[in-house]
């Protein structure tokens, strides 16, 4: 996420066009911990009870009953609808960041 934190800018430049959503299972008031320490400038976004990663395929239950969540980005366009999702987002994979840029890139045009 560091990575993701430190191309922000480069990646989104006019961000009242486009609004990037991270969503996990952590509880709220961790990822808002974990957001301010490390100063990242997305959205992160609580999904405890798996309902939206389940519906949009981020979650993995194992057997032992275990819940997994892979980092999953949505980008949304101007309208609020999700317009690229990005499950799971790599985000140590540099082609995951062009990927992201241009998907923004897209949806930004089209509004």
């Amino acid at each position: 996420m560091d990575a993701y934190r430190d191309q922000y800018a480069q990646l989104f430049g006019d961000t009242s066009k486009v609004k990037v959503f991270a969503i996990s299972v952590d509880p709220d008031t961790m990822l808002a911990a974990w957001a301010q320490e490390k100063s990242y400038p997305v959205t992160f976004l609580s999904d405890v009870g798996a309902v939206v990663g389940t519906k949009y395929g981020s979650i993995r239950a194992l057997p032992s009953g275990v819940v997994l969540d892979n980092r999953t980005l949505f980008v949304i366009d101007p309208a609020g609808k999700i317009a690229h999702v990005m499950a799971p987002f790599r985000e140590v994979d540099p082609t995951a960041y062009t990927e992201l840029a241009e998907a923004v890139k897209r949806v930004s045009t089209k509004s």
